[in-house]
């Protein structure tokens, strides 16, 4: 049984690749190890943060799937959330912070918080192609005229709230600190980057949508076609019946 404890500053992450590294250098085959306490409980957590991951963002699907009863305008919300991520990875490396696991709460709470600016515009763009009868190139630009304001009010209430966290001030700040770079930097660059992408990728999906629903119409209708009997004469009683 070998023990070890963390130098100040050092990453658990780090310090236990790289003790497995070391091992499988100088171990023979016949050999094997496994850690034990508080490295375990922190591997077995970090093997399951993809699985989280993904299922939250089944989950705002799902949601969003319910919303707005379509397949296709909760893709355009969703993708929103890579900027984020790449964002809050920047704001980590800038920082020279380790992505720690509270750094991927911080993550995972980005998934919640920035797909509201796509939810701002689409909502409004939606609400005036069914009530305005605008096609979807005039409801997005819109609604991106109309709904500007609020993003930048919400987002920057958001960040202006995350700012505590990412300074570090206050005892006990060093183990919260990441959560805060992390959301920081995801709001801002998402920010900047959903304006601009968010009504593009509207403009593709509605397309998509309109494409398939006919492909779909198209193919079902050939179908019904092609059955035999359809075009069969239905028999009438005769009038002795």
């Amino acid at each position: 049984t070998l023990s070890f404890g963390l130098a100040p500053g050092a990453s658990l992450g780090n310090v236990l690749d790289h003790i497995h590294n070391v091992a499988k250098s100088v171990l023979p085959e016949t050999v094997s190890g496994q850690f034990q306490g508080e490295a375990k409980a922190f591997q077995s957590s970090v093997g399951n943060l993809t699985l989280l991951l993904i299922i939250a963002v089944m989950v705002v699907y799902i949601v969003l799937g319910i919303l707005y009863e379509s397949y296709i305008h909760p893709l355009t919300i969703l993708s929103t959330l890579p900027s984020a991520g790449v964002g809050a990875v920047l704001a980590l490396l800038i920082f020279k912070t380790n992505f720690s696991m509270i750094a991927f709460i911080g993550v995972i709470l980005l998934v919640g918080v920035v797909k509201k600016n796509a939810i701002i515009m689409i909502d409004f763009a939606i609400d005036l192609q069914r009530r305005e009868g605008l096609n979807s190139r005039d409801a997005i630009y819109k609604a991106c005229l109309l709904r500007f304001r609020p993003i930048m009010m919400t987002t920057t209430g958001a960040i202006l709230g995350a700012m505590p966290l990412a300074i570090g001030l206050g005892e006990g700040s060093e183990l919260r600190q990441p959560l805060g770079i992390s959301v920081v930097g995801g709001l801002f660059l998402s920010q900047i980057l959903t304006l601009y992408t968010t009504p593009v990728v509207f403009l593709y999906m509605d397309r998509f949508g309109v494409w398939t629903s006919g492909f779909w119409n198209r193919w079902y209708h050939g179908i019904m076609k092609d059955r035999p009997g359809d075009h069969a004469p239905v028999p009438r009683p005769s009038p002795a019946e």
